[in-house]
């Protein structure tokens, strides 16, 4: 029976492409993806060539029926969204599950992650880890999750734009100045940087800046008393 593959790509770097990625995209009959240059560009990188269709999360559900449809024909279909796991801040999710639901097999190709990489780097936050992704662009929204998600006192990672970033450190700043966070910058690629500091620190040293690019990974720590509640309880 044919299958889906959900494809993981690289965040940056293209030396982080996996192995199992280009021969997964190699030997499928049709590749669907985010953004249908941005995959060709990968793809030429690498000189494969299959046919693409659009798959992107303001169609992701009609995609999901053609592709669907091609799967019942008997062709295989690799996924790609335009950077790291698809279904981690970026579309898929939606796509595997309808496919899932149809009948067909689904086969993870693990890849590069934003989130994953710096976790990696950013050192202990606490005993429970929460993905949020991107908050809302809306000032109110984003600073009333920013407190829901720091009351629970555990370690949470955000993703930001360079346009927002000083606004979210400034935000968390407001709510908890001493709270640890680390920012990964341009990750994987030629300019990653990785900073580390309260949250106050950090909003200066970016808001000195003439200009900010990259986009942003950034690991909020959970709280110092939670930990010291975590630790109490374990040992009880």
């Amino acid at each position: 029976m044919s299958e889906l593959y959900i494809v993981g790509t690289p965040i940056g770097n293209l030396g982080d492409i996996t192995y199992r990625a280009l021969e997964t995209f190699k030997t499928v009959d049709v590749i669907a993806c985010e953004d249908t240059r941005h995959t060709l560009e990968l793809l030429t990188h690498f000189e494969i060539r299959k046919p693409l269709i659009s798959c992107r999360s303001q169609n992701e559900e009609s995609a999901a029926g053609k592709i669907i449809d091609l799967l019942k024909k008997g062709q295989n279909v690799a996924y790609a969204s335009d950077a790291g796991m698809p279904g981690i801040s970026d579309p898929g999710s939606v796509l595997a599950q309808k496919v899932r639901q149809a009948g067909f097999r689904v086969t993870p190709i693990p890849g590069p992650s934003a989130f994953a990489t710096l976790v990696s780097v950013a050192g202990p936050g606490g005993k429970t880890l929460i993905f949020e992704g991107f908050l809302s662009p809306s000032p109110g929204k984003r600073r009333k999750r920013l407190r829901e998600l720091m009351a629970t006192g555990n370690a949470f990672v955000l993703y930001e734009s360079p346009f927002r970033i000083v606004k979210l450190l400034t935000d968390i700043a407001d709510i908890e100045d001493n709270r640890r966070v680390v920012v990964g910058r341009e990750l994987t690629k030629l300019h990653e940087e990785i900073l580390d500091g309260t949250s106050v620190e950090l909003r200066d040293e970016l808001a000195s800046r003439p200009s900010i690019k990259g986009e942003f990974a950034v690991f909020i720590a959970g709280s110092t008393n939670n930990a010291k509640l975590s630790t109490e309880y374990t040992d009880n």
